[in-house]
């Protein structure tokens, strides 16, 4: 199972499982040993690029994802922890992003669940 949580309201994990910062840059305002965590998984985050063409914005959603989903599957090396770690534990994929509904973290989440479930489905 993969959840995800905004760092400025958990602080990083709590509960079971595995937890991962899925940001390309690192939160403000947060000092790292304040953030508790597995790892720092920033190459899963959008490029620099993709990030600052999306800015947030809910109409590009769509699109930024298709993009964004273009580059994970370009480097399989930069989630592929995320996704074996989730087929053996839960995941918390950790964000900053104010919006809860339209960030990359989202994305990754449906991302790597699609992969899980692929993979599930020839396991069967």
């Amino acid at each position: 199972m993969i959840k995800l949580a905004r760092v400025y309201e958990t602080n990083g994990c709590a509960g079971p499982g595995k937890c991962f910062l899925v940001e390309r840059l690192w939160p403000r305002g947060l000092r790292k040993q304040e953030l508790k965590m597995d790892a720092w998984v920033k190459e899963a985050a959008p490029s620099h690029q993709l990030r600052r063409w999306f800015g947030h914005d809910p109409k590009r959603w769509e699109e930024f994802k298709h993009r964004y989903f273009a580059e994970l599957d370009a480097n399989p090396a930069a989630w592929q922890i995320l996704s074996a770690a989730a087929h053996h534990a839960h995941v918390t994929l950790l964000y900053s992003s104010r919006d809860q509904a339209h960030n990359n973290a989202v994305a990754l989440k449906q991302y790597l669940e699609s992969k899980l479930a692929s993979v599930a489905g020839r396991a069967a």
